[in-house]
């Protein structure tokens, strides 16, 4: 009876250990199917990552791609361009000798014209006097006195006439070899200053960064895009280009601000009207800023040092500014670089020449504040700020409302000729196109009422902000019409111009 007792036991000890045993097992699968899962999820999770950097990974790869190819293009296009600029360097050196050597060789054949020309003299003067002795000797009652007087006369007359034609053609070749110098002199300053000829456009084109960042944009319902163009005054355009937003106006500084703003906004990435006003606000605080980045950016690569700040600053607020659809700022740095290689080819001062055409515009920035022409008050300002009077008369003088009294100033002239005048750096139309659209506004914002007046899809239509105290619903229909029939009365366009009067309440409280 013991001896069954105690395999009992040992036989309840092993299915007690197999228990345990097999209980261990499940939670160690249980485990090992939890770790398994998790395992699982992470490794689609990894998946996940490695296929969007992948991706991320193959659309760097083309953009690289379709940079590497664009820098390609332009490098050949710039050996070309080098090519031709050494090719015409070459044939204006083979034409300068040849002018040389035509020069000398007229020189010589004048020398031996004059000489022929004294030596007939002589041989005339002394036929002229044998004739004259006998034609006076059979004439009768001709003094001895008479007859010396007449000769005389004549020798005199023969004489003055050889000279007049002498001076005549010495006059003549003069003329001619200081044209083909002037020539020459003009042609080696546009081949060293080869810069780009561009017009300024009235489009602003932003790359998104992805698909779902234009449905930001646009916001619900077309809130989000209806807040930015009321509040900047540009028109977006989000159809147009794949891949890119288009801010369209006429005002180079609402879009410049429109651009800041939208460039904040899809950095950050959150966008909704209050975000919007922020971001606005922002980018017209830093227009100051831009303004002196540009300014110094453009003094640099004109070679100009030691400007004022303030002077950097008013330089700065002409990159938004065109004249006949030329941006004036680029004019300024050609125009430099340009009176600068000229200066260098007549011995003129260079510094002083070069500083001068890079200011000669500086007063097209006052034009909109104070009266007067843009030479004038380029003038005064330049003279204000400590430039010298060199300096000074040239941005003066450069439309000859005063007299040049430098060939400093002279050079400044010919130097803004030259930029103005290459093949498509100006067009008029852009001017008169923004003066319609300026005036369109200003029209408009003389209404009572009226905040705030924005032209907008190329003046097709005009935006009208009133103020809510002065304007209420039941007057919008009225005033809009009453715009409409001024414009209609006072403005010449084509087409159609559609009016949106636009009233607006906002309350607004602080808690706390």
């Amino acid at each position: 009876m013991p001896v069954k007792d105690g395999s009992l036991l040992v036989v309840v000890g092993l299915l007690g250990a197999c228990l345990v045993a097999l209980i261990l097992v499940l939670v160690a699968r249980r485990e090992a199917s939890a770790q398994r899962a998790q395992a699982i999820q992470d490794v689609a999770t990894i998946k996940d990552d490695a296929r969007a950097l992948l991706a991320d990974t193959q659309r760097r790869e083309a953009r690289l791609s379709e940079r590497e190819a664009t820098v390609a293009a332009e490098r050949a296009e710039v050996d070309a361009l080098g090519r031709v600029a050494r090719e015409r360097a070459e044939s204006a050196a083979d034409a300068e000798r040849r002018a040389v050597r035509a020069l000398e060789s007229a020189e010589r054949d004048a020398e031996r014209v004059v000489a022929d020309a004294a030596k007939a003299a002589d041989e005339a003067t002394e036929a002229a006097r044998r004739g004259a002795v006998d034609e006076l000797a059979s004439v009768a009652g001709l003094t001895a006195d008479e007859a010396r007087a007449e000769l005389s006369r004549r020798l005199v007359e023969q004489a003055q006439n050889d000279t007049a034609a002498q001076v005549r053609r010495i006059e003549a070749q003069a003329r001619r070899t200081a044209d083909a110098k002037a020539r020459r002199v003009v042609v080696a300053a546009l081949q060293r200053t080869a810069v780009a000829t561009s017009s300024q456009s009235s489009v602003t084109v932003l790359p998104l960064p992805s698909e779902e960042m234009k449905g930001r944009i646009i916001g619900k319902e077309g809130r989000n895009i209806r807040s930015f163009e009321a509040l900047t005054g540009v028109n977006v355009l989000v159809d147009d280009q794949p891949g890119s937003v288009v801010l369209s106006c006429f005002d180079p500084e609402r879009r410049e601000v429109a651009q800041v703003a939208l460039d904040a906004l899809m950095e950050d990435g959150r966008i909704h009207p209050q975000r919007i006003e922020a971001a606005y606000a922002q980018a017209l605080e830093g227009a100051d800023d831009r303004a002196d980045a540009a300014g110094h950016d453009a003094a640099e690569r004109a070679g100009v040092a030691d400007l004022h700040p303030d002077l950097v600053r008013t330089l700065g607020r002409l990159r938004l500014r065109t004249s006949y659809g030329q941006n004036v700022l680029e004019h300024l740095v050609e125009t430099a670089l340009l009176a600068a290689a000229l200066a260098a080819e007549v011995g003129a001062e260079v510094e002083l020449t070069r500083r001068g055409a890079f200011l000669h515009d500086v007063g097209k920035a006052l034009t909109a504040q104070m009266p007067g022409t843009h030479a004038a008050l380029g003038g005064d300002l330049v003279k204000r700020y400590g430039e010298s009077d060199v300096v000074v008369n040239a941005v003066a003088a450069h439309h000859d409302e005063v007299p040049a009294q430098t060939v400093e100033a002279v050079l400044v002239q010919v130097a803004d000729a030259i930029s103005a005048s290459r093949p498509g750096a100006r067009r008029e139309e852009i001017e008169q196109y923004v003066e319609r659209l300026d005036k369109l506004e200003q029209l408009v914002a003389a209404h009572d009422g009226v905040r705030r007046a924005l032209a907008m899809s190329a003046g097709r239509e005009v935006r009208v902000l009133v103020e809510p105290s002065e304007v209420d619903d039941y007057a919008l229909p009225q005033l809009a019409v009453a715009i409409a029939r001024h414009i209609e009365a006072d403005l010449t366009y084509p087409g159609e111009i559609k009016v949106t009067v636009v009233r607006e309440i906002r309350a607004s409280a602080t808690a706390g």
